[in-house]
């Protein structure tokens, strides 16, 4: 199971959070006009990056294409990157034939509403401190559970599962040749981020837990 504080730890140890990614900026051709990046086959449209960025807002489930005023750069590009990173993680998985599966993420979820208190609890929490909206719980536990199997049983803070983890994602980032419409930066593959964000992406309205 996940617990908040090592999640935390996790983000952090393998560079992911988008706060980390404040690298210099490297070349590449802009994303398909109208997205805000294309991953493979995939695009990740603009109307769903401001629905992301509308629902960690106001604490909601915003539709897809809702309006998202005035906004944050840092918010628009940490919600660019974690769909990105979705996207990075489910294809290392399915390289090395593995799977998080519904009663995993579940059970993750569960244990960690009872620590900190409740499913409320958790989302809020969820939502100011890594910027996941209501509707992306599921994907958020999808997301460190899959990159703890992706440490090949290795503690995935540690120096040989860290390792590992970085492998993986690179090689699937480079296998999907990452595009990103300049607006939100550049997806750095050897970083495993975009680069060019900041790190005021939070809520403004938003009091800290």
């Amino acid at each position: 199971m996940i617990r908040i504080s090592s999640v935390r730890r996790l983000r952090a140890a393998i560079g992911l959070a988008a706060a980390a990614a404040a690298l210099t900026a490297c070349g590449g051709a802009p994303a398909h006009q109208g997205a805000a990046a294309t991953v493979g086959d995939e695009r990740i449209t603009i109307a769903q990056v401001q629905a992301r960025m509308t629902a960690v807002r106001e604490g909601g489930t915003a539709q897809d294409g809702a309006p998202a005023a005035n906004e944050q750069p840092g918010l628009a590009r940490h919600a660019v990157n974690d769909l990105i990173l979705d996207k990075v993680i489910v294809r290392a998985l399915a390289d090395r034939r593995l799977t998080v599966d519904a009663g995993e993420i579940g059970a993750a979820r569960s244990a960690d509403s009872k620590v900190v208190g409740g499913d409320a609890k958790l989302a809020e929490l969820l939502r100011v401190k890594q910027g996941v909206p209501a509707a992306g719980i599921d994907d958020f536990y999808r997301q460190q559970l899959g990159l703890t199997k992706l440490a090949g049983g290795q503690d995935p803070t540690g120096t040989a599962g860290d390792a590992a983890i970085r492998k993986a994602l690179v090689d699937a980032g480079t296998a999907l040749h990452i595009k990103v419409n300049p607006r939100y930066g550049t997806w750095d593959t050897a970083r495993i981020g975009l680069t060019d964000t900041v790190d005021d992406w939070l809520p403004k309205n938003v009091r800290p837990l």
